[in-house]
Order: C-alpha cells, then structure tokens, then sequence
C-alpha cells in the first residue's frame, strides 16, 4: 500500500492526521487532511464531517480521534480490551485472534449482504467496527471516552435549499447541478470510469469527460474502462458499449479506450482466492474475477480513482416505496391507481408490485414466511428471501446466536418505519464498503468512488415530490431529462439492461461441482456447526439447474462466501491491510 499513496499523513499545532483516501477533493488529499486535523484538533470541537471517501486517525494534543465519513466506502476498525483501544487498522483480521470468532456476527452476515457495513459486530471478539458518519474519541493513552456519530446535512435541513419545482424539468435541473459536483470533487490526474453501455456509467462518464475538456479537472487524463462480451446474451451490451464510447469521446478526444475481452470470464472464477483472501466474508465475492480484471487494467494505466454508476437504480429512479407510504396514510384510491401505472410502466402484475412495495414493507418477516410456504415445494431455494433463514443454517445455531434478531434489524434498516425515505440508506450500503475493490486497494493503487450515491445527491433526490420522478414505463426519468444534452440517442432511450446471470449460470455449470466438493470437504470447526452441508450442496444443484430467483442466489453465494472465508482464515499473513502512511506534509 505505501506504494500507491493510499494514505495521507499531515501535521500541524494541532496534532498529526493518517487518513486513508481523501476529503473534499481526490486531487488534493494533503489540503483534505490539513482541514479535517484542523476542523477537529481544536479542544472542545464538534464541526459536521466533510464530504469525502476516508478513514482517519487524528492524533490531536489532547485526545485521539477515530473518523469515518458518513458514505463508509473505507473500513477502520479498533480493537478494545478493559475499556481502552489497544490497536486500530483498515483490516479487521490484522486485529483479530482466529480463535476468537464473534458467532453472533455469522448470523447477522447470513441475513443478507447489507449486514455488515452498519452493524458494529465484525468476525472477530474484542474487536469493533468505527460506524459511518462516527467519531470514536479515546485519550491519549487509549481510554474509550464515547462515541458519536455526526451526519451531513439532510433533505430537510434549513441549509438544503428547497426543489426547484414539483416538475421534471426543475427536478432534472437540481440533480444536473449536485451531479456535476459529485464527479468534479471525484475527478483525480489519471481518472478511470467504468462505461458499460448503460445510462447510469455512461451519465457519469460524460461528466467528466466535460470537466477534463474544460479545463476544470486541471487536464488530467480520462481512461474508459469497460469489459467486452462477443457472445452469449451479454453480446447484445456491445452496439450500446461502441455508442456511450464514442459519445464520450466527442467531449474529451484524448480520453482512452480500455476494452478489455471478457468472454473467458465467468462467475466463481478463482472462488477460493476472490472470497478467502477477503479481510470478512463478502456476498458478491463470486462475481471478483470479471471486475478484477478491469480492475487490473486501471492499475496497469497508474489510475488514481476509478468512477462508477453504482446507486443509480434506487436513489436518481422513482421510488415505488411510495405506495407504501400511500397505503399507510390511508390514500388507498391513490394507491391503486399509482400501483396500477407501476404495473403497467414495468411490465409486472398489479399483485405482484402491491405484494413487493406495500405489504412486504410493512410485514417484512411474515411475509417472506407466507411466500416461503407457497413456492417452496420440495426445494431449498424455493421462496427464499432477504430474510428467512435459509434452509442450510442449521436452527439450533441460528437460535443460539441471535438469528431472528439480526432478521429484525435488518428488515428494519432496509425498511424503517418510512420505506420511501429508509431505500436510499440500504442503497448506500451496498456499496459501503466494496470488500472487492477494497481488498485489491493495495495493489491497485485506487478504490472505487460513486458520485450517484454523494450525500448531496442522495439529498436532492429524497425531498423531491412524487410527481417529479413517477413517470411509468420511463424509468429514471429524472436522470434522463438531466443528461438529455449529453446522452446519445440509442441509450437515452433504453429502458432495460441485459443482467449478468448468463456470467452466474456459466459459472455454476463450470464450478458447481468444485463448489459442492469444497463443502464437504471444509475443516473448519465453524462451518459443520453452522450449516447443513447436505442442504447446502442441494441448494447448488438446484441453482445450476436454474431453480430459485435473485434472492436466494445471493442467499446462496454469501453462505459459499463464508464457508471459503473460514477454510483460508488460517491461511491468510496477519497484517493484511495495515495502513502504511506514505504522503508527508508538515
């Protein structure tokens, strides 16, 4: 990691700063540092955190600060013995004892792949995680004296200014603004963008394509990332990839194509090495080999940030979480017509959308039971959701360590008491922190950064009315009217994206039998106590043969996750990730 400059040291009368990525702006990270030690270092200081994707330790004359922005994209964590802080790193596992697992922390994981970023349990005893948007204040000497946590402004604070407008235009008008700002502080000297053909990589891409050409990311350079299918039905993404491409290079000429060819990859590529090498248990550790990949491609080109479109779906989309909000405040009429648009726009059952955003929301546990009951018909993954538990975790442990629990709390962090408004923080924590990107940080050199999910865009798009964003059968209609100058025609007006399960299913007839031999092979004390492998090994069968839906794959994949993850614990050297600080200023 001191290789590529992923931490930035700073002092002053006030103390020193270690932060790893960067405040304010990714072009200068020592500015972001000075100011965050500044803001902070004063005795008695209680200022708002800074826009930014960092971690940081300020070590101030008085006290220690431990600070993560409010986003959570860089991990920290701390390790406490009697009340003190003994030690504190970006790596869970360089603090933890392997024979000291936290079972408690298996249950919430299980639950799905939001769980771990907002919960403090991490793998380990003893050992704890800083939250999002938390200040951990210790003494000098290292005892905890409290922790806060400190949030930006929010969409209904006096400081926001109010919408421009109940329309689309105005709407569009807003969200053009905070979008160009979220990607002009993201821009860095050697920038990367992901560009896959869709609107939301694509939107991102054209902004900064502008800003470079204007002078306004000071000429650094612009590399379009993207991976390339010749066959199969991701073939298909090729004509819209050629399109956004040249679009891009209309604005920005010296901007460079890195295509990289991607018809070898498939989905569990690598499995043991992508899922057990993770500092914790990661869901999506199965689809690591296609972003590795070109994540190896930015690296070799000396990237320092690589953007990307992830958030766009739930935070810049209309949010049918409404209905349930209509539904409670009794606007039943409402409800039914706006459900019935919804159905129609999208092409789904009126049931099916009711079912989805009105009832779920409001029954989340019951509800996946009574589907459970109806779809399951003789097989592991049929009607298993976001949190059931599944089949495989064996009821004796779930009970033990607090399963039903963790299916709570998660159902209302993904829900809340307002679903409409609760959607845009689970979106956010999909991506916060990204344990992929993250775990190849130190050889990258970058980590990702998603200007769609900038706590000022989240903010736009939550305190604008229904009526600005609902517009059936034109999905992310406000995004669109917001890039109608940029976008090119063939993917302004594309309504629907090829997904990735042609990746998933070539994986699992690749794979699924290793799969199922790693299983029943496992050692590891832990994983006999927690799962039924037979039930386990079921469950990949039926998903080669096609059988369940996108809920209970992720089920699957982040149980296969766990199980490679314990197998390798013992495997892995016991300072991975460590901070290493290699920018001076003083």
């Amino acid at each position: 990691m001191a290789r590529q400059g992923l931490v930035t040291t700073v002092s002053s009368y006030a103390g020193t700063a270690a932060v790893v990525g960067w405040v304010g702006s990714v072009r200068d990270r020592v500015a972001g540092a000075r100011g965050l030690l500044k803001d902070f270092g004063q005795p008695g200081a209680v200022p708002r955190l800074p826009t930014g994707d960092y971690a940081a330790v300020l070590v101030c004359r008085d006290r220690v600060l431990l600070v993560r922005d409010e986003q959570a994209r860089i991990p920290l964590f701390f390790r406490e013995s009697g009340g003190r802080v003994t030690a504190v790193s970006t790596s869970a596992r360089c603090l933890g004892g392997i024979a000291e697992l936290e079972r408690r922390y298996f249950c919430r994981y299980l639950t799905g792949n939001m769980a771990q970023p907002h919960s403090d349990l991490t793998p380990f005893a003893a050992v704890h995680r800083v939250l999002g948007g938390e200040v951990v204040e210790l003494s000098i000497s290292g005892e905890m004296h409290g922790r806060v946590v400190r949030r930006l402004r929010r969409a209904h604070d006096p400081s926001v200014p109010a919408a421009d407008g109940q329309h689309l235009s105005g709407a569009a008008r807003n969200l053009r603004l905070v979008l160009e700002s979220a990607v002009r502080c993201r821009v860095g000297r050697v920038t990367a963008c992901h560009v896959s053909g869709g609107t939301d990589s694509t939107s991102i891409a054209l902004l900064a394509a502008r800003l470079l050409a204007a002078g306004q990311g000071h000429l650094g350079e612009l590399v379009l990332l993207a991976g390339r299918f010749s066959r199969g039905e991701l073939g298909g993404e090729q004509s819209y990839l050629h399109e956004a491409v040249e679009a891009i290079r209309r604005h920005a000429p010296a901007a460079r194509p890195v295509i990289v060819d991607a018809d070898d990859v498939a989905d569990f590529d690598d499995f043991q090495h992508h899922a057990g090498d993770a500092d914790e248990p990661h869901a999506h550790a199965f689809r690591a080999p296609f972003w590795s990949r070109l994540h190896g491609a930015a690296a070799d080109l000396g990237c320092d940030t690589l953007l990307t479109g992830c958030g766009a779906d739930p935070i810049v989309d209309a949010n049918p979480l409404h209905l349930h909000r209509l539904a409670r405040t009794a606007q039943l009429r409402q409800m039914a017509k706006d459900a019935r648009a919804w159905a129609v726009g999208s092409e789904r059952g009126l049931w099916d959308v009711v079912s989805t955003y009105v009832v779920q929301p409001a029954l989340p546990l019951a509800a996946e039971r009574v589907t459970a009951l109806i779809r399951h018909r003789g097989t592991v993954l049929g009607g298993l959701g976001n949190f059931a538990r599944p089949p495989w975790l064996r009821s004796e442990f779930a009970r033990a360590h607090g399963y039903r629990e963790a299916s709570v709390a998660e159902s209302r962090f993904v829900f809340g008491r307002k679903p409409e408004q609760s959607r845009y923080d689970a979106a956010n924590y999909i991506a916060a922190p990204d344990s992929l990107s993250w775990s190849r940080a130190p050889q990258d050199g970058f980590f990702l950064s998603h200007p769609f999910l900038d706590p000022e865009v989240i903010a736009t798009m939550r305190r604008l009315p229904t009526e600005a964003t609902f517009h059936p059968g034109r999905p992310k209609a406000v995004l669109r009217e917001a890039m109608a100058d940029l976008l090119p025609p063939g993917i302004r007006g594309r309504a629907v994206k090829i997904p990735f399960n042609d990746l998933y299913a070539r994986g699992l007839r690749t794979h699924g039998n290793e799969l199922i031999d790693l299983c029943r092979s496992a050692r590891h004390p832990l994983i006999a106590e927690m799962f039924a492998i037979d039930a386990l090994c079921q469950a990949v069968r039926e998903a080669q043969l096609g059988l369940g839906d996108s809920y209970s794959w992720d089920r699957l994949n982040s149980s296969l996750a766990l199980v490679v993850w314990l197998e390798r614990l013992d495997h892995r050297p016991p300072a991975l990730g460590a901070a290493v600080p290699v920018i001076a200023d003083s």
